[in-house]
């Protein structure tokens, strides 16, 4: 579950994560716990730009600061009320390549 913004300013916005996250024993979860609520979510804002058939995130600020001023590429494809966007990265877990999907829907007007 997560939400993506963008902005006609050009600016973007994303939060995800995971169904069924832990929720942790305290306010100041154990390192355990802190590894696990991190390794299933993601956060980042910045720029964007668009061309043929993909959108360019310019990172200006990260849950992961390794993508703290990098550009974040995802091909997209919009059908209907839905955007997916797919790109290949490198899993920080396995040091494989691995392919994302991630399908967003947008969120109907609360008016």
């Amino acid at each position: 579950m997560g939400y993506l913004s963008y902005s006609a300013d050009g600016r973007m916005q994303v939060i995800g994560a995971a169904n069924g996250r832990i929720a942790p024993t305290g306010l100041t979860p154990p390192d355990n716990e802190r590894v696990a609520l991190h390794d299933t979510m993601f956060a980042y804002a910045g720029t964007y730009s668009v061309e043929a058939g993909k959108v360019i995130h310019h990172v200006d600020i990260s849950w992961n600061q390794a993508w703290t001023g990098t550009d974040q590429i995802r091909l997209f494809e919009v059908k209907g009320n839905t955007l997916t966007l797919t790109t290949r990265v490198t899993d920080p877990a396995s040091h494989t390549e691995a392919h994302y999907a991630v399908v967003w829907e947008k969120v109907a007007n609360p008016r």
